[in-house]
């Protein structure tokens, strides 16, 4: 029982107009031109010559065509068709009216999908976070991943910098902790105001820095001189990988340093540097490699670089952890 109109249910359509022929029993069921079929003979009213004929008697149903019981002639007029639809076929829903749950299980398949599902949508313009999650077939079942789990697996992560603009004293990069075991400092173009001196580092070790207890050995090679130069010191202030670093503002040291067993308190700090040098003395070029160490167990925290003498012009100073 309905209190006011009772729901209508059902896909109900008007047939296009049929043209009789005469001696003809068959005809074609179109909507706008498009063939229809009707559930059965018993959802379809139609009418000729102003008779309603009586469905599965007067006419049957045949995919999607109308079959009349006898043959029409060249006078006869089909007044209209009108199918009823099924009781259980809604026609076009309403919008917004399809609900996850109408919708069966693998219904949806790619051939529904249009072309721009993906393109169409806001490109992610920074890489992705490790939470954002990846749809991935497994072996067929649709699965979703974090970023976190696919993205490459960098050797170097950025850890501290330092870009030098004007003259400072000391650069100091922190962060050294026990998530690498292995830090590498990258040195770029960085210049000294004052000339032959020496660029060394200290490290922080139980929030002080150490400034004593260092041993160190530097291999100097001049290109233009022809000879290697070797600068070996024990128990100095800091760590020194270049030696008889030009001044003047001059390009002059680039390189890295490696720093291994930062965190670690049974084994002392160390350091293996390759530093390429320029213009001093005008002897042209230089390369230098050292290695050095402080002499205790204690993790280091982070590290500072210095000259000897003067400031630090200007350059760029990096702190990456190796994986």
């Amino acid at each position: 029982m309905y209190i006011g109109k009772q729901p209508t249910i059902g896909n109900f359509q008007v047939c296009d107009a049929i043209s009789t022929v005469n001696g003809q029993a068959t005809y074609n069921l179109t909507v706008n031109s498009v063939a229809v079929t009707p559930e059965t003979a018993n959802h379809v009213l139609c009418s000729v010559n102003g008779i309603l004929q009586k469905p599965g008697s007067s006419f049957t149903i045949v995919n999607s065509t109308i079959v009349f019981s006898a043959n029409l002639v060249t006078n006869d007029v089909v007044d209209f068709v009108h199918i009823l639809g099924s009781v259980l076929d809604l026609g076009v829903p309403s919008d917004d009216t399809v609900t996850a749950a109408k919708i069966s299980a693998n219904a949806v398949t790619g051939a529904k999908l249009n072309t721009d599902v993906i393109s169409a949508q806001t490109a992610l313009a920074t890489e992705p976070a490790d939470t954002d999650e990846f749809l991935v077939s497994d072996a067929g079942v649709l699965k979703r991943i974090d970023y976190s789990l696919i993205k490459g697996g960098g050797t170097h992560a950025l850890v501290a910098s330092s870009t030098i603009t004007s003259n400072t004293s000391i650069v100091t990069l922190s962060g050294m902790d026990s998530t690498y075991n292995t830090y590498m400092v990258e040195l770029e173009n960085i210049v000294a105001t004052s000339d032959n001196v020496q660029m060394g580092l200290r490290f922080t070790q139980g929030g002080s820095v150490i400034d004593s207890n260092y041993q160190w050995q530097v291999h100097r090679a001049g290109i233009a001189e022809g000879v290697i130069n070797v600068h070996v010191h024990g128990d100095t202030s800091n760590i020194v990988f270049a030696h008889g670093v030009a001044g003047n503002n001059d390009p002059s040291v680039n390189g890295r340093i490696f720093i291994y067993n930062a965190p670690n308190t049974s084994m002392h700090t160390s350091i293996v540097a390759s530093i390429s040098l320029q213009h001093r003395d005008n002897h042209d070029h230089q390369l230098h490699h050292s290695h050095g160490e402080i002499q205790n167990n204690t993790a280091s925290t982070a590290v500072s670089l210095r000259f000897s003498g003067g400031n630090i012009g200007s350059g760029v100073l990096k702190l990456y952890g190796i994986t």
